[in-house]
């Protein structure tokens, strides 16, 4: 592994953790749906996981890095506050300006009655799964092995519980089984794109590092508040998904200290 690239690590890492969208969506083929608060815990535990991955694996790296770089005090923590809300303003724009449909709230976006069901699905779960396989991208770039395993490892396990939930929201929409679970397991492959362009712009330019970490880190906050939190409550489990969310943030930065 260490022959490898860190562009080739992160689109690796990336996909890596993108097909845990379909290993998560694998019990619709055989009828096993888990009960609503079960998919809320497991939901739960992937915002967890994220909340953990944005600060610990993320933010903490970008004030390092931009630290390194800057001697005035002010400078690193100015330049991550902004990457921050860059990056949580670019997952907002791409919610506003793409059709797209969420389980929670329904459709949004221009045009969005006019496109079939299907396709609002795919291209909200792209908007969420892109900033994921950024972040993991990004970490390779920056730091080769030690800084995407505890990414790649946490993405890929918050994975999971999102793709047995679009699968399970599928099949309540009349979807088969197995077109539920491919579409399901289709929208983690836009993970790998986010990886490979993460790894790449770190790589290729060390100042833009502090930026890339905080901007991933960003989109990746934006998600957790925007959808799948709201998502976890929505149906009287708030304690089941506080305790999944508990569970998946001491998880990960458990493995971020191991790994990392």
């Amino acid at each position: 592994m260490d022959t490898l690239s860190p562009i080739m690590l992160g689109f690796l890492g990336s996909l890596a953790a993108g097909s845990l969208t379909a290993v998560g969506a694998i019990p619709v083929l055989f009828g096993r749906i888990p009960s609503r608060a079960t998919r809320d815990l497991s939901l739960g535990f992937a915002a967890g996981v994220m909340l953990a991955a944005s600060f610990f694996s993320l933010i903490i790296p970008a004030l390092d890095a931009a630290d390194v770089r800057y001697v005035n005090g002010a400078a690193p923590a100015a330049i991550v506050c902004v990457a921050i809300l860059l990056g949580m303003g670019a997952v907002a724009l791409m919610n506003e300006k793409l059709p797209h449909e969420h389980f929670s709230t329904g459709r949004e976006g221009p045009e969005a009655a006019s496109l079939r069901r299907v396709w609002l699905f795919i291209i909200a779960i792209t908007i969420h799964n892109f900033p994921e396989g950024l972040a993991v991208g990004v970490g390779f770039g920056a730091e080769g092995v030690s800084g995407g395993l505890p990414l790649a490892i946490g993405i890929g396990l918050q994975n999971a519980p999102e793709g047995l939930a679009v699968a399970v929201s599928l099949l309540g929409e009349g979807y088969s089984k197995f077109r539920a679970w491919g579409i399901a397991a289709l929208t983690g492959m836009v993970e790998p794109i986010g990886g490979l362009l993460g790894a790449g712009i770190i790589t290729i330019s060390e100042p833009l590092l502090p930026w890339g970490l905080a901007f991933a880190a960003g989109a990746m906050l934006y998600v957790i508040s925007h959808e799948i939190i709201p998502e976890t409550h929505r149906s009287g489990h708030q304690n089941k998904a506080t305790l999944g969310l508990s569970i998946g943030l001491v998880l990960m930065l458990f493995l971020d200290v191991w790994l990392g």
